[in-house]
C-alpha cells in the first residue's frame, strides 16, 4: 500500500485560530456570500471550507454550538444529516463528483480545526484528483476559485 502524506496540514491544525468560532460568527455577519454560506436551514447551514482539499469541499454544521453529536437534540441531528444529503445532492447536480468523503473530526487529536463546533465535512471526489503536486511541491491544486464555485452552487439551489 502506498500512502500519500499531507504534513504541511499540521501547520493550519496547531497554528492559532482567530479568536471565536467560525461556525458561530459567519453566520451572524450577514454576509453569506463573502463568508461562502450557501444554504440555511432552520438548524444547520452549508458552508464552502475555504481551506478545501477538493473542488466543492463543503462543511454543514449547526447553528448551535456544540462539540459533538450527541449534545444535539433530535431536531438538530436529524436536519444536520438531511442537509449533509442536499449537499450531495446538490454537489452531484453542479458538479458531477465520483464520490464522496463525508465525515467529522471530533476533537484535536481527530485533527479537528474547529474542535468545540461539530460539524461535517462533505468532499466531493473524481478519480486522479489526488496527484503528486502536494507530495513533491508542497502545493495544492484546486482548478476553480470559491467564488466560482459558490456561484455555481447558489445557483442551482
Amino acid at each position: 500500500m502506498e500512502n500519500l502524506w499531507r504534513p504541511w496540514r499540521i501547520k493550519y491544525i496547531l497554528s492559532d485560530k482567530e479568536k471565536g468560532c467560525i461556525f458561530c460568527d459567519k453566520p451572524n455577519e450577514g454576509n453569506d456570500k463573502e463568508n461562502y454560506i450557501l444554504y440555511r436551514a432552520e438548524t444547520c447551514f452549508i458552508i464552502l471550507n475555504i481551506y478545501p482539499y477538493n473542488n466543492g469541499h463543503l462543511m454543514v454544521a449547526p447553528f448551535r454550538h456544540v462539540a459533538s453529536f450527541e449534545d444535539l437534540d433530535e431536531a438538530e441531528l436529524t436536519e444536520l444529516f438531511l442537509t449533509v444529503n442536499k449537499s450531495t445532492k446538490l454537489l452531484k447536480h453542479v458538479m458531477q463528483p465520483q464520490g464522496f468523503n463525508i465525515g467529522a473530526n471530533l476533537g484535536r487529536i481527530a485533527g479537528a480545526g474547529v474542535k468545540d463546533h461539530v460539524h461535517l465535512h462533505v468532499v466531493p471526489r473524481w478519480q486522479g484528483d489526488t496527484n503528486f503536486m502536494p507530495i513533491i511541491a508542497d502545493v495544492n491544486v484546486i482548478p476553480e476559485s470559491l467564488d466560482s464555485i459558490y456561484e455555481k452552487l447558489s445557483e442551482a439551489l
